[in-house]
């Protein structure tokens, strides 16, 4: 078994980061579990998208699956993880607010 690095697990983050799609999935997620069709709806993506980017999330790391019934809940793999995600954006907001300029207006992110 491979060590994982610090720059390994910070690059998949990045990775993880670095879709628009993936990184709202987590900006909803950090808020509470959610469901694949609900998020799918929410985003205006396809189920089927929408399945591969919780894919991607889940082997970085970054998402679980609580079945309930037939169905499975996702939420994040762990709370500090909300934390970092505003910690993160508000940093970037601070640094460069024009990449963001509806941030102004509450409607960022």
């Amino acid at each position: 078994m491979q060590t994982v690095t610090r720059s390994d697990a910070l690059s998949r983050f990045g990775y993880a980061l670095s879709d628009a799609t993936r990184a709202e999935i987590l900006l909803m997620l950090r808020d509470g579990p959610g469901y694949p069709s609900e998020l799918a709806d929410r985003i205006g993506v396809s189920r089927q998208i929408l399945s591969n980017h919780l894919a991607c999330l889940r082997g970085c790391g970054l998402v679980v699956t609580q079945p309930e019934g037939r169905r499975n809940r996702y939420e994040l793999a762990d709370e500090r993880i909300a934390h970092a995600l505003d910690d993160l954006l508000g940093l970037v907001l601070d640094v460069d607010p024009a990449c963001c300029p509806a941030a102004e207006t509450n409607d960022c992110c």
